[in-house]
């Protein structure tokens, strides 16, 4: 087995700084020259995308001829997607944290979907775009702003399709020399702005306003801000770097390139690492440049690509992945040679206690004092290195020091240990995802496992959110999408059998059981299924789903309409049921709405007919009218007719409604009373009214009864009226006679006064 190196046989030091560069993969791929392709990764150690650069001319069979392909590697250079390219020529390939952007030079830009090969959303930046073209184009993670045929900026926000917005006009007559972005994490304004270089200057430009930095050393080849949006780093055509603050009053380092290099012209490449040096690129050439000037240059051949980090530089071969970054304090403290911080002496204590020597105990005596300081730096440094012989040390060491403190929370020494198991099992060469412990706390564990499930890693991603004590419904939901995806390919929906639907769900529901999912939305699932066209899927998913409010709007969006409205009665919830009702009666037709409502049919449906009832009864009289004649509900149609008749304040419609009524009850030989008591009081009425109009409307006899209309017709002298109505409605002797007395009693002068 071969001896493990100490790790400060990487280390270099630009004046008193020390750097490092550690090569994390040699790449799988059979790639023999990167400078054939457009080239870009993702951050935080995130894949790597390239298309053929068709602009270069090379030799005849170099390449496989026909369409051009983008290709997707992991940092260790493991082929992951192959996506044919049928647009015209790119001009910008960008990752997300879960998508490849690849937008072309007519502003057409597609988002495909790196966990189901092959698929993309494709947007268009609009016509006037499409007919001025597209000259280049520069991204962030939700974002990008592209330069016009016509010089102009615009800006899109995130990669839905939205709509490009114009910012302020540029004034350029010519191409910029140069120019960068500022995303809005960067810019000081907390807007999107643009830095361009013109032939002596340099712009600020956003959507409000346009601003001259009144800069005298232009132009200039190359702007690229740094890491945390503080400075900028600045080429001139003439040879120098010059590194300033980004808001221009700060000028913090100059330095001539061609002191640094033997290489004929402008650097090809300039990048960040970290935020701590500015690093050049010709060709295969890498100079690592310090704030004053001194250099570190590492070659690689034939070329290489650069993709700036937080805390670092990833640089990407043919042949290789390496990493170059400022020692981290920590590691600094405990490896570099004579240190005498107390973490170095901890860790030389663990050494002399494993050979069992007495220097350990003098060691540990010598720090007492420090020993807390010594245990975190360990710790801290353990974090930093990539080798897991030098973690497993370093925490060993953390260890040993604990041991001799009375009091110490060892919550950091446990979340360390937590984490690099995280971060080791994403860099191994097969994931290849070489984060460093900044980038992973800095962008959040869930960044991490989104870039594992849109990779498809569902098991790894899952069991690192159980390990960090995370919900696992993010992964879960993924899983489940990308299980009906995969086996829905190549298959009409319309052709498979209930038997292989039953299959996926049953797998679903065991899966999210057995991976305590239980929290995880069923309905979400199933409405991908739907999408997908898996009605029946969807349905057998939803059947899973506890909440009835997440079951009965898809339902309804699939036309699942009597289940719907079944679930919504189960539920108990009077809200969904009317929601449910209400979208039912603006979709169907009256007589497909009232033949679901049909008890007789569904008899659990019962609580959504009484509902019905009460609000028809409240708000759409003629809707709970129609709903009784077509149910053949003729005595609830009589009584309605007779509420109705009694709320109304007109005569004639108040017959109308009591015929109807004595209609409704007739129709039924068990209602033959009602009906007749109906018609009397119908023809009570009209008898009212005729007397009404003959006395020219002097008296009001409508809406009294028999005896109240006799006793009135007494009491205003009307003797033969009331005679009449007594012998039409066959009043009794007594009941008349009762009733004239009662007239009788009305003195003459409480008549007139009537």
């Amino acid at each position: 087995m071969a001896a493990i190196l100490p790790p400060t046989v990487t280390w270099d030091t630009i004046q008193d700084v020390f750097y490092r560069k550690d090569e994390i993969y040699s790449m799988e791929w059979k790639i023999s020259d990167l400078s054939d392709y457009i080239v870009t990764s993702a951050r935080n150690g995130g894949p790597i995308a390239m298309i053929r650069d068709e602009r270069k001319i090379m030799l005849l069979g170099k390449h496989p001829p026909g369409k051009p392909k983008i290709y997707v590697y992991t940092s260790s250079g493991i082929l992951l997607n192959t996506f044919t390219w049928d647009l015209t020529p790119p001009i910008l390939l960008h990752f997300t944290s879960q998508n490849l952007i690849v937008l072309s030079d007519e502003g057409l830009y597609r988002v495909y979907d790196l966990s189901n090969s092959g698929e993309y959303k494709q947007h268009t930046l609009g016509s006037d775009v499409a007919e001025m073209g597209l000259v280049d184009a520069q991204a962030w993670e939700d974002g990008m702003i592209v330069l016009t045929g016509g010089l102009e900026y615009l800006q899109v926000s995130g990669w839905s399709g939205g709509r490009a917005i114009r910012l302020s006009p540029s004034g350029l007559s010519e191409l910029p020399t140069s120019w960068s972005p500022l995303s809005p994490d960067k810019s000081p304004t907390g807007h999107a702005q643009v830095l361009f270089s013109t032939s002596s200057t340099i712009i600020t430009l956003d959507a409000l306003e346009r601003i001259d930095q009144r800069v005298s050393r232009g132009p200039f080849s190359h702007i690229r801000v740094s890491p945390n949006g503080r400075f900028l780093a600045l080429i001139t055509v003439f040879g120098s770097l010059w590194v300033v603050s980004s808001d221009f009053s700060r000028n913090l380092s100059e330095v001539d390139i061609g002191e640094l290099s033997d290489s004929a012209g402008l650097p090809e490449k300039v990048e960040w690492c970290g935020d701590n040096a500015v690093v050049l690129g010709w060709g295969g050439k890498v100079i690592v440049v310090g704030p004053a000037g001194d250099s570190l240059k590492y070659y690689y051949s034939p070329s290489a690509h650069l993709v700036g980090e937080l805390d670092g530089l990833r640089v990407i071969s043919a042949t290789s992945c390496d990493f170059i970054q400022k020692v981290p304090d920590s590691s600094l403290a405990v490896f570099r040679p004579g240190s005498t911080h107390p973490a170095s002496i901890l860790y030389d204590a663990l050494d002399h206690f494993e050979r069992k020597s007495p220097k350990a105990d003098e060691s540990i005596r010598s720090i007492r004092p420090e020993l807390a300081d010594a245990v975190d730096t360990c710790i801290q440094a353990a974090g930093r290195e990539f080798e897991v012989t030098w973690q497993r040390k370093l925490l060993k060491a953390a260890q040993f020091g604990r041991a001799f403190m009375d009091l110490y929370n060892p919550s950091e020494f446990v979340e360390m240990a937590q984490t690099l198991k995280v971060l080791n099992a994403v860099r191994y060469f097969e994931v290849g995802v070489p984060i460093t412990y900044d980038q992973y706390i800095t962008s959040s564990p869930s960044y991490l496992i989104s870039h594992l499930i849109s990779r498809n890693l569902h098991l790894l991603a899952l069991r690192i959110s159980q390990h960090l004590s995370l919900r696992p419904d993010p992964v879960l939901k993924h899983w489940a999408t990308a299980k009906i995806t995969r086996s829905n390919k190549g298959i009409d929906p319309s052709d498979r059998g209930v038997a292989e639907d039953e299959q996926v769900c049953e797998a679903i529901v065991e899966k999210f059981e057995k991976e305590g999912g239980r929290g995880v939305s069923y309905a979400e699932i199933a409405k991908k299924a739907w999408e997908a066209g898996r009605t029946r899927l969807a349905t057998m998913l939803l059947e899973h789903e506890a909440q009835a409010a997440e079951q009965v709007p898809l339902l309804l969006q699939m036309k699942q309409d009597k289940i719907a409205l079944t679930k919504a009665v189960d539920s108990g919830d009077t809200d969904l049921v009317y929601r449910v009702l209400l979208h039912l009666r603006s979709t169907l037709t009256q007589g497909d709405f009232f033949h679901i409502l049909d008890d007789s049919i569904s008899p659990n449906l019962k609580p959504a007919v009484n509902l019905l009832q009460v609000y028809a009864r409240q708000a759409d009289r003629q809707l709970l009218r129609n709903f009784y004649y077509q149910d053949d509900r003729r005595t609830e149609s009589a009584c309605l007719e007779m509420e109705e008749a009694g709320q109304s304040q007109d005569v004639n419609d108040r017959i109308e409604h009591l015929k109807a009524a004595a209609k409704r009850f007739g129709e039924s030989k068990e209602r033959a009373f009602e009906a007749k008591m109906v018609e009397d009081a119908q023809r009570l009425l009209i008898l009212q009214e005729a007397y009404e109009r003959e006395l020219a409307h002097k008296f009001k006899f409508t809406g009294l009864s028999v005896d109240e209309f006799i006793h009135r017709l007494l009491i205003e002298g009307f003797g033969k009226r009331a005679e009449r109505v007594r012998a039409d409605w066959k009043v009794p002797d007594k009941r008349w006679s009762r009733i004239k007395l009662r007239a009788d009693r009305v003195s003459p002068a409480a008549r007139v006064d009537r």
